[in-house]
């Protein structure tokens, strides 16, 4: 079983432990931020940017939200979302958390306007915060239902742990350096292995299907018949992928669809985010420093256009969501070192019903790309096949590339 397996199905023990760990790492990157930053811990407001006190006081409000206010916490699926909490503990000194740090009611430029409690005081909260989670644990029910909102919460944390990952790529500091586990090193392709899968065609069926946690954008599973494709064994690389660069397509209309065009005219490059060419050769920047660029490595920080126009460039084509999952399978089929973009939109499965964090799919539903595989910056309980991420297609701070299917 995979460790994404185990922590979907993770019983009272091991959930514990899980969340304890998560925590550490939610601590230890905001350590980073508070040495890159100083005291103050501003960002500008970005799109791509949070605040790093907001976020961290977001994670602990979230949990206790679901897990220690919410008397239906033991329902799972089946509580109801607007049920009465409880006050938050941060009432006692009159500090109103829910007007702070309640996503689905606080605009994200908003946020730059909250008078939020400082970092020691942000800290001692999600101690008490994950005592009081740790206690509640102890007595749940050991089932799916009673479990729900404790796995969730630990996934919660663990997705704003890698959006601390990208924010600090483009903040231009490095998260690492008070403690947080660093990356693994990408592997470099292998020789030996096929450049190129075939996959006959299958009666796939797609989606969720079984015990343990499921987000609710993965249910339910559907038949999503596949017909025989080549596709990528591994993500196109930066030597796959610098070619079409050096030829001057980013200046070629022909390679980019409509949006994709208007969003490259909207650039100031005529390459890849965080790419330059230096007097030694091609340059990655990497949480601030630029470093040599490994032709081996996968192409990453590349919006869905600028896969898209490789590919028409290329005269190749994105895989389906479908494609991708079916590949998956294949022994030789290498994810996890970039997340990938797909051609499919990120839409609801048949007979899709929210779960009871109603804002976490469904206002999303909008056309933007699904995403599959994961990153260096993704914890290894977050790397599920069946994990469905979704950015807009513009955005290149996360750590994504992509892989291409024949015509």
């Amino acid at each position: 079983m995979s460790e994404a397996e185990a922590a979907r199905t993770a019983g009272k023990t091991a959930l514990a432990d899980a969340l304890r760990d998560a925590r550490a790492h939610s601590l230890a990157l905001f350590a980073a931020y508070e040495a890159g930053l100083g005291p103050a811990l501003r960002v500008p407001c970005s799109p791509e940017l949070n605040l790093p006190l907001w976020e961290l006081g977001h994670i602990g409000w979230f949990a206790d939200w679901w897990i220690t206010r919410n008397p239906q916490c033991p329902l799972g699926v089946h509580a109801d979302p607007a049920v009465a909490r409880s006050p938050a503990r941060q009432a006692a000194r009159g500090v109103d958390a829910d007007g702070l740090y309640n996503s689905s009611a606080v605009a994200h430029d908003r946020r730059w306007q909250l008078h939020l409690p400082d970092a020691n005081a942000t800290r001692a909260d999600l101690a008490a915060s994950l005592d009081a989670i740790l206690a509640r644990l102890a007595d749940a029910p050991e089932d799916d239902a009673g479990l729900y909102f404790f796995r969730l919460a630990l996934f919660h944390e663990d997705m704003h742990a890698e959006a601390a990952v990208y924010m600090a790529q483009t903040l231009g500091l490095d998260p690492f350096s008070a403690g947080a586990a660093p990356p693994p090193h990408t592997l470099a392709s292998d020789s030996r292995k096929p450049r190129a899968l075939q996959v006959p065609a299958t009666d796939w069926t797609l989606g969720h299907h079984g015990p343990g946690f499921a987000f609710d954008n993965e249910l339910n599973a559907h038949a999503a018949p596949v017909a025989a494709f080549e596709i990528d064994a591994r993500p196109v690389t930066w030597a796959q992928f610098l070619p079409f660069v050096e030829s001057g397509s980013y200046a070629q209309r022909r390679f980019w669809g409509a949006p994709g065009w208007i969003w490259r005219l909207s650039q100031d490059r005529l390459a890849p985010r965080y790419l330059r060419q230096g007097a030694q050769g091609w340059e990655q920047q990497v949480f601030g420093r630029w470093h040599p660029l490994d032709p081996a490595a996968p192409a990453s920080h590349l919006t869905a256009f600028e896969a898209q126009a490789w590919c028409a460039w290329a005269g190749r084509r994105l895989p389906t969501e479908a494609e991708w999952a079916v590949a998956a399978q294949h022994a030789d089929f290498h994810w996890g070192s970039v997340w990938e973009w797909t051609a499919s939109a990120f839409a609801p499965f048949p007979g899709f019903a929210p779960h009871p964090y109603v804002d976490y799919s469904r206002p999303w539903f909008d056309g933007r790309p699904v995403l599959k595989g994961a990153s260096p910056a993704t914890v290894p309980r977050m790397r599920h096949p069946s994990y469905r991420n979704y950015f807009t297609p513009e955005r290149n701070d996360i750590v994504a590339g992509f892989r291409s299917v024949g015509v």
